[in-house]
């Protein structure tokens, strides 16, 4: 039986994957060429990378294989419907982390990091889906799914495994923010500029 701690994070993981599948299914028809808070990278890029990172937390756990392409070189060309593309993605690592155990300490994972606990594995995951999907929001004048609960929920974990991830290119330096504001912290922490905006970008 789960643990309450336990279940907020997988409650967090999927509250994560809702916004990552609303965001995507949010973008307009001439949005997804437009520039992200990723930089350098398209809102398909974005999605590419996101739904491979899904698609490699699944692999880890599951020995399954892994994306057919490099989330971390995007071709921004898809062929495919983008929604069906991410819900996919989204579905093998909520099936993938379905399986692990409540109390497990060494969940494998595509982290540099190598395993982690059942709570930190599923809460980098979540990190993953949640902050994509405010790129893709933002990025095409969306709504933020990425609400102050989720971004208080995530905060802990990204201060658990963002700092070796910075030397990988993975986030940019941290910014600072308003502590009183958790999605700017958040975005902050991670190295995202909390106003970014298409305008700005330009």
């Amino acid at each position: 039986m789960r643990d309450a701690t336990v279940i907020d994070w997988m409650a967090l993981l999927n509250d994560s994957h809702g916004a990552l599948r609303v965001a995507v299914s949010g973008v307009p028809a001439d949005g997804w060429g437009r520039p992200t808070p990723c930089e350098l990278w398209t809102v398909t890029q974005v999605v590419q990378h996101a739904a491979g990172d899904q698609i490699g937390y699944a692999a880890a756990i599951t020995g399954e294989p892994g994306p057919a392409y490099d989330p971390f070189a995007p071709s921004g060309q898809l062929d495919e419907d983008a929604v069906a593309f991410t819900q996919a993605a989204i579905g093998r690592s909520a099936a993938a982390f379905a399986t692990v155990a409540a109390d497990a300490e060494a969940v494998p994972n595509p982290l540099p990091q190598g395993p982690l606990p059942a709570r930190v594995a599923a809460g980098a995951c979540a990190l993953d889906a949640a902050v994509h999907a405010w790129d893709i929001a933002v990025a095409t004048a969306q709504p933020s799914p990425l609400t102050s609960a989720m971004a208080t929920g995530l905060l802990p974990v990204a201060r658990q495994i963002v700092e070796p991830l910075r030397a990988w290119g993975a986030y940019a330096t941290a910014r600072p923010a308003d502590p009183a504001d958790p999605v700017a912290s958040l975005l902050a922490y991670l190295g995202r500029d909390p106003a970014w905006t298409v305008a700005r970008a330009a």
